[in-house]
């Protein structure tokens, strides 16, 4: 597979496509130690691209599940000050950031869950500048995929540990839309135009609530504030630079207001979060709050995630993705939030983007009073089925067809 030109491919568009690296800008890559072969031919583009600096940082599967079960109570509550000075400095600098996301669904099974809550949340308040910088777009970040054994072995169970590697392989290279002919930027374009156009139609409807229904018994209704704005695919930094935070991307995504969400919502997938996986399961929510949440599996996992702070509990993005698109039609379940997020519509919990008129300048305080929410966590869990059926209501009151059928309806096609 090193040799593969889709794979030098991959390489060339995320580096100069997803974050469209300087000269004289500095590139942190985050990468499994599994993809090391992977993270060097991006450092390689990097430099071609007369990148400052490439900077590793390194993350291992076995060594996270030794921590998690094995080290000393207290480390859970802390986090060591270079770790805090490292993501928060190259975040204040405009740094690049590549994260290769490759993990087991399964890492950190059976580990306590008051163990994972507690790191998050020391982590949330030693990286709040990084967070807060990366929601608002302030550097350019891309968010990528590879296999390693032991996803593929999850995915394609049935297959000997090299086919399951290949099968994935052509999975996650028929995603982000590399065929191995070099046209990869090509289609990219294309792709985003065809976002682009879908963004325009959803902002010319100001709506003032989306309304959720389909047969797994979702029926939920959520406002959005007065001034929000829908965004989609490529974003851009203050200075400019334009980047893509998630390869492959199909989402059109805005903000939620936060006391307004109602109803009761079920998950339309399995959500791999901190190691865990948790299958069906369904939230009841009053004045914006989830106060009700149960799942056949990874229950104790759902109701930690959500408590992790106040904000937890309370809607931070919705996000409008056609079950027919080139994710969903692979008939595949990933296991990795990345690409299950983008063959489904889908909802996070949590933090909100700052999707609203001059919401990038605004403090946190001046988001939370123009209605968003405020979290150290934001967790995306996929709403779409081939039957969901969502009703736009205008500020003017009239009822518009968002989707019919799982999919955008011809007024936003």
């Amino acid at each position: 597979m090193n040799n593969d030109s889709r794979l030098q491919e991959y390489a060339r568009l995320l580096v100069r496509v997803g974050l469209d690296v300087r000269e004289g800008q500095r590139l942190v890559i985050s990468a499994p130690v599994e993809c090391a072969y992977f993270a060097r031919m991006c450092a390689r583009e990097a430099y071609e691209a007369h990148c400052k600096e490439v900077v590793m940082n390194w993350v291992d599967d076995a060594l996270t599940r030794m921590k998690y079960l094995h080290a000393a109570d207290d480390v859970f509550d802390t986090v060591p000050a270079w770790r805090e000075r490292f993501y928060n400095d190259h975040a204040r600098e405009g740094a690049a950031y590549l994260v290769i996301s490759a993990t087991n669904p399964e890492n950190l099974r059976g580990v306590d869950p008051n163990r994972l809550v507690r790191s998050q949340r020391a982590t949330g308040k030693a990286l709040e500048e990084f967070d807060r910088l990366q929601m608002s777009s302030a550097f350019p970040w891309c968010i990528a995929s590879i296999p390693i054994p032991a996803w593929a072995g999850k995915m394609f169970p049935a297959l000997p540990p090299e086919r399951a590697m290949d099968a994935l392989w052509d999975a996650i290279f028929h995603a982000v839309r590399i065929q191995g002919d070099g046209l990869a930027v090509d289609r990219w374009r294309q792709h985003l135009d065809t976002l682009r156009r879908r963004t325009e139609k959803l902002n010319a409807m100001r709506f003032r609530s989306l309304r959720y229904s389909n047969a797994l018994g979702t029926d939920f209704t959520i406002g959005l504030p007065e001034g929000h704005f829908w965004e989609s695919g490529e974003d851009r930094t203050p200075a400019g630079q334009r980047f893509i935070a998630n390869m492959p991307t199909e989402e059109i995504f805005t903000a939620p207001l936060r006391n307004s969400a109602n109803g009761i919502i079920y998950a339309a997938m399995p959500l791999v979060h901190e190691g865990n996986i948790i299958d069906r399961f369904r939230f009841v929510v009053r004045d914006g709050k989830i106060v009700e949440a149960d799942a056949e599996r990874g229950e104790a996992e759902l109701k930690a995630a959500i408590s992790v702070d106040e904000g937890a509990s309370y809607f931070g993005e919705v996000a409008l993705v056609p079950y027919d698109s080139p994710i969903s039609n692979q008939k595949l379940l990933y296991y990795n939030t990345l690409f299950d997020e983008n063959a489904a519509c889908h909802i996070a919990f949590g933090e909100a983007y700052p999707c609203i008129e001059g919401g990038r300048e605004m403090s946190k305080a001046e988001l939370t009073a123009q209605g968003l929410n405020d979290s150290i966590t934001h967790v995306d869990f996929m709403v779409g089925t081939p039957d969901l059926k969502i009703i736009g209501t205008t500020a003017d009151g009239r009822e518009i067809p968002v989707f019919v059928d799982g999919n955008f309806s011809p007024e936003l096609s």
